[in-house]
């Protein structure tokens, strides 16, 4: 008998049972802990999963399928040009009103399709780092002093951590840029415009679907809001005539589909949410009973969803346990947060990056998070760290970008934003107002 590999047992063991006995079931904090994770889970279902998970998987799908390998390597690959990989990569958030939860998929199918580490890291940080909803709701509660630092710093965050990332694992990215030279050059199956009709509404889709309501109902943002499913519908329908004349998709599947939620609409009251579900339903139905590239399309967002959900809603449930939803207590107390992030000392900007870091941040949520922390004395070096690390990472995503690219990766990934976060925090505390 190998006694190494028992003693290994004997501790997770001894572990397990040290955990039961110490237990404190009895603990009002701890049965307040477990029913916030609860809460959690509850919310980030009702509220995150059906408008922005279920499209970004269906993107990411997508991606795998439909974007050839060497339209990939061409612009993000290992031997892209490197200002044209970043620049793309360090932007596209600008248009993805996503959390560090819903960017996973998109990042999981540029990856994979062959996108270097620098580029695809970059655009890691930047999907729920630089959306254009975030930085406007930012700098209208804020203050447009720390919207602008936000946008700025966020930006250059993201090309400076993919140079970083790609500059440490140079010799894997090395070695990734020899075998894509070897690769050869597929054949072009459709002209690329039809793609970005494709990709260009599925994104209008998660866009507008998750566009959110404004504090004065006033002016465009209010009126885009009070029209967004009106919007989504259309592009719905475009969208049909899309998979119907470009990816030939039969026509009636797309009419029941149509039907079946205008049905739906109308049965329920015009709820759109149970109405979009059911769009979802029927898309997903159609292409996984389909043969060729729709099948394919169900088959990798099928795969995706395996991959990352289950990680997701552990994630959620710990993240929620130990810090609570805002206003409510989780196992580490609200007030100690608040009084480790006043002033602007090296370790409250530390501190504000670390616990954004690991937080959950629905999309948006952070802005109104930490209008509640600086209403309570929270420094505005803390609040730009925690605003540069919080919306980008959490424990959710840190589980699910380690089964993407390896554990080594994700903790220089993670330890890069959370020291660019404290550094920054700590010079934009000195120098604002």
């Amino acid at each position: 008998m190998k006694w190494k590999n028992e003693w290994k047992v004997l501790l997770a063991m001894v572990a397990v049972f040290l955990f039961s006995f110490f237990l404190p079931v009895d603990s009002a904090r701890f049965q307040n802990a477990i029913i916030e994770s609860f809460h959690m889970l509850k919310e980030y279902a009702q509220l995150h999963v059906i408008l922005c998970l279920l499209p970004a998987l269906f993107i990411a799908g997508a991606i795998s399928v439909f974007i050839s390998q060497a339209a990939v390597i061409k612009y993000l690959g290992a031997k892209a040009n490197k200002v044209t990989a970043y620049a793309v990569a360090s932007v596209s958030g600008a248009i993805l009103a996503v959390c560090s939860c819903t960017i996973l998929p998109l990042f999981s199918g540029i990856y994979k399709r062959g996108a270097g580490l620098g580029p695809a890291t970059a655009f890691l940080y930047s999907g729920p780092a630089i959306n254009v909803l975030a930085i406007i709701l930012t700098a209208r509660v804020l203050g447009m002093e720390i919207g602008i630092a936000r946008a700025v710093g966020a930006i250059v965050f993201s090309i400076v951590i993919g140079l970083i990332m790609a500059f440490i694992f140079r010799k894997e990215e090395q070695e990734k840029a020899k075998q894509q030279l070897l690769m050869p050059e597929p054949e072009v199956t459709r002209p690329l415009w039809q793609e970005i009709i494709h990709f260009g509404i599925m994104v209008l889709i998660l866009i507008f679907v998750n566009w959110s309501k404004p504090a004065i109902d006033a002016g465009l943002w209010a009126a885009i809001y009070n029209a967004k499913w009106i919007i989504t519908a259309l592009l719905a329908v475009s969208f049909g005539i899309v998979l119907n004349k470009i990816f030939k998709m039969k026509l009636w599947k797309i009419l029941v589909t149509t039907v079946a939620v205008i049905l739906v609409h109308i049965v329920f009251k015009g709820n759109n949410m149970i109405t979009f579900v059911t769009g979802i339903i029927g898309l997903s139905y159609f292409t996984s009973t389909s043969e060729g590239e729709m099948g394919e399309w169900f088959s990798s967002t099928w795969g995706f969803a395996k991959q990352i959900l289950p990680l997701l809603f552990l994630g959620v449930l710990v993240a929620g346990s130990l810090l609570g939803r805002p206003g409510h207590e989780g196992l580490i107390p609200s007030e100690w947060i608040v009084k480790l992030v006043g002033g602007n000392s090296i370790w409250a900007n530390l501190f504000a990056s670390v616990s954004g870091a690991f937080m959950y941040f629905a999309t948006l949520t952070e802005v109104p998070i930490l209008q509640g922390l600086i209403g309570n004395g929270m420094g505005k070096g803390p609040a730009l760290a925690l605003l540069l690390a919080g919306p980008a990472l959490s424990l959710p995503n840190m589980l699910v970008i380690r089964s993407v690219m390896g554990t080594k990766k994700t903790l220089v990934f993670v330890s890069t934003v959370i020291v660019m976060a404290t550094i920054s925090g700590f010079i934009f505390g000195l120098y604002s107002v």
